[in-house]
């Protein structure tokens, strides 16, 4: 086919009753000129015209199928809320709600009342806000508590994490200035002791994140820091990252920190917490009152859908924190994730293979998780992710393995009809 022998626009959008035919056709055709272009033929523009319509109708970001035995995956959205936390967001979210309206003076109120009370149940703290995520909780506290004045922090804790986002570069655009002290590797008490002077606004510690140094290392313990900060009366924050809420080894609780004398802590909403993204700050009152009067504060705050799940995440956690999904899959016996890779595996004629789970979001690296997965050939690795609902697992060893913690009972059978659908 010659570039002359294409139709035009309204040709071949003729006789298609869509609204967005026309611009499809555009997009159809600038893609074929393309193709023969480079003597490429353009293929059936009429078919292609449909898969553009499509595409175009079809929503970009949907639910899928976590076959990849990661609990916290970041790429695909980290926490699935429980049951409660949905319904609390369909209920907020089908009107009107009280979001900055007290309902009992009939004034207006804040935004930060609906989940403070019960943050400060759950850890301890005097007081508690709520921001859109944890690096923007850090931002907040540092811009709050340390504008042009010193904050000291461990050589150790100065990472990199996910998408390029780094320690430093928020320190330095909250307008604090960054005091490193220690090595990498060996960090003391003593060592943020003598980093002290007057220009020093906070010391910080920062959760490793994915981030691990062993063998010769060593950290103060938190206690250690806080008499520290005692002593020259500083504020000591601690920046906890994944959020843990309950009991969990290897995992500091807010609730911990707290009680061994962090000032502050921050933590994520949407990773070991198992609700959705935010940025939570929990501890003194008045340094809570400070963060919530910054200009920053309405920039960063979280929205009503978002503190809709929040709360109806941290309600789950009074009575019953095993519903909450997270806690589920961490914690479910391995007799139970192999019972649903046996049902996948008799459902697809697939093998069962024991494999290894892992936390995710930035927890617990070097944890693994006992799981048994689904083994496929590799070759329904792609057109699963395309399927819908699309299924994403892991690729190994020349096998599609499709671990069954991280999917849930009722999620097994559509497993099941996305690989019949793909054979």
């Amino acid at each position: 086919m010659q570039l002359r022998d294409l139709p035009s626009v309204d040709e071949l959008a003729r006789g298609n009753a869509d609204p967005l035919a026309v611009d499809a056709a555009r997009t159809v055709l600038a893609r074929a000129r393309e193709r023969i272009t480079v003597g490429a033929e353009p293929g059936d523009l009429a078919a292609a015209l449909e898969e553009e319509l499509r595409a175009a109708r079809t929503a970009s970001l949907r639910r899928v199928l976590n076959a990849t035995g990661v609990i916290v995956h970041t790429n695909l959205g980290r926490a699935p809320l429980a049951a409660e936390a949905l319904a609390q967001v369909v209920e907020v979210a089908r009107g009107y709600s009280n979001l900055e309206l007290d309902l009992h003076e009939g004034v207006r109120g804040s935004r930060q009342d609906h989940c403070a009370a019960i943050l400060r149940r759950l850890t301890g703290a005097e007081a508690a806000l709520v921001v859109n995520n944890n690096a923007a909780a850090m931002l907040l506290a540092l811009a709050a508590l340390a504008e042009g004045r010193d904050v000291i922090v461990s050589r150790g804790e100065l990472l990199e994490i996910g998408d390029g986002f780094r320690i430093p570069d928020v320190l330095a655009r909250s307008g604090a200035r960054l005091v490193e002290i220690g090595t990498t590797n060996r960090t003391r008490a003593a060592d943020y002791e003598n980093a002290v002077t007057a220009d020093t606004a906070l010391l910080l510690r920062v959760h490793q994140s994915n981030f691990r140094v062993v063998g010769f290392t060593e950290q103060p313990a938190l206690a250690d820091l806080a008499a520290v900060a005692r002593r020259h009366d500083l504020p000591l924050l601690d920046d906890l990252g994944s959020g843990v809420l309950s009991e969990l080894p290897g995992e500091p609780s807010a609730k911990e920190s707290l009680a061994a004398g962090a000032d502050l802590v921050c933590f994520s909403g949407d990773k070991l917490l198992g609700g959705p993204q935010a940025g939570i700050v929990a501890g003194r009152a008045d340094l809570v009152e400070r963060l919530r009067r910054h200009p920053l504060q309405r920039a960063l705050r979280a929205d009503k859908l978002t503190l809709a799940a929040l709360e109806g995440t941290l309600r789950v956690y009074l009575d019953a924190p095993g519903r909450i999904p997270v806690l589920r899959m961490l914690n479910e016996d391995a007799a139970l994730v192999r019972a649903r890779a046996e049902r996948l595996a008799a459902l697809v004629g697939g093998t069962v293979e024991e494999t290894v789970a892992r936390v995710g979001g930035g927890a617990l690296p070097l944890a693994e998780i006992a799981s048994f997965a689904c083994a496929l050939d590799e070759s329904l690795a792609a057109p699963l992710r395309a399927g819908e609902p699309p299924v994403v697992g892991i690729v190994r060893d020349g096998r599609l393995l499709l671990d069954c913690r991280t999917l849930a009972d009722g999620e097994i059978d559509e497993v099941a009809a996305a690989v019949a659908q793909c054979r």
